[in-house]
């Protein structure tokens, strides 16, 4: 994976979306773009900041757009960890790969149900030119969403236009331990992430606000998971995750809609337990800038985005996330 490449990718795209031509703004009730992102992702997240949890973290629950729909996502994730506890420890190179079956069901007008069962390829190159690699099923995450706040569409008259609208939504769910955690790939490493799964079921909060004045969206999205024991009594820290989203809606003559977007996305992860004691080195933070876009044609959409590291202190320094890179196909329901 090249970071140069994608970072000329995404904002080629992006500056040549928001110069097009034949761009023209709409203000209908698709303008608001309801952003439960940031993702969400990506993933992201406590053991989940380096892979292996299965909820979309910074890289979110949904998509720009905020459509129901069921697709898949693949996330990249490139980090480095010290191999050992000491600040002159050689560097590990960590990729996590994770592709993702997930979708956002509505059950009624106001209550919708988003399910996400990731897939999990992760490998590690050490210094001394070894590697390991393991994959496998990660943790299903299943939230429900209900709006408390839903956005009236506009009227056929002039009268009935509203320049601004905004969304709100709250909810909770859990993840379930359905990925593999294993003990041993913590060796070598202080980076205790290298799993496909944490072994816990964990409970999650989370809520989304939109505002929409005319083709612009801002959305704010966070969310906190409360993480239990595992059975190898393994505790993973709780984590706060938030984002910040900001978008334009254009409609051209090819493409029913085509949203970019830009933003931030952070991360707080609290320390991690074994056997009930703390462990050293395993709390942090980071904080990611965000750049993409999302295409919609007919029922499909497809979007692409990049988050780069802003600031982070992640176990003390000894773990640096590089980057991120997400990529999404669904069907609109």
């Amino acid at each position: 994976m090249n970071l140069h490449i994608h970072k000329i990718i995404v904002l080629s795209l992006f500056l040549a979306i928001s110069s097009s031509g034949i761009a023209k703004s709409t203000t209908t009730l698709d303008s608001l773009s309801l952003d439960i992102n940031p993702f969400y992702k990506f993933t992201s997240e406590d053991c989940d900041f380096c892979g292996c949890g299965s909820s979309g973290g910074g890289m979110g629950y949904g998509t720009v757009g905020n459509e129901n729909f069921i697709g898949v996502r693949y996330i990249y994730q490139q980090y480095q960890s010290r191999d050992g506890i000491f600040n002159n420890s050689p560097w590990v190179e960590e990729n996590f790969n994770t592709l993702q079956l997930w979708g956002k069901i509505p059950v009624t007008k106001k209550l919708s149900l988003t399910a996400i069962l990731p897939y999990h390829f992760h490998n590690r190159n050490f210094a001394d030119k070894t590697s390991q690699n393991i994959e496998g099923i990660g943790d299903l995450s299943i939230l429900g969403f209900y709006s408390l706040i839903t956005p009236v569409p506009d009227g056929l008259f002039e009268n009935q236009q509203s320049k601004y609208k905004h969304s709100l939504e709250v909810g909770g769910g859990f993840k379930l331990p359905t990925g593999a955690y294993n003990r041993s790939n913590n060796e070598g490493s202080v980076n205790p992430s290298f799993q496909v799964g944490t072994g816990s079921f964990d409970y999650i909060l989370a809520a989304n606000y939109s505002v929409g004045y005319k083709n612009w969206g801002l959305g704010f999205m966070t969310n906190y998971t409360i993480k239990t024991e595992n059975k190898e009594d393994y505790h993973f820290g709780n984590q706060f995750i938030y984002g910040l989203n900001l978008s334009k809606v254009y409609n051209t003559l090819k493409i029913d809609k085509i949203i970019p977007f830009i933003g931030l996305a952070g991360e707080v992860y609290s320390e991690n337990k074994s056997y009930g004691l703390t462990v050293p080195d395993t709390e942090g933070s980071v904080l990611f800038s965000r750049i993409g876009t999302e295409l919609t044609l007919k029922k499909l959409s497809a979007g692409i985005n990049v988050m780069l590291p802003v600031s982070q202190n992640l176990n003390s320094g000894k773990v640096e996330a590089k980057y991120r890179l997400g990529v999404h196909l669904n069907y609109t329901l």
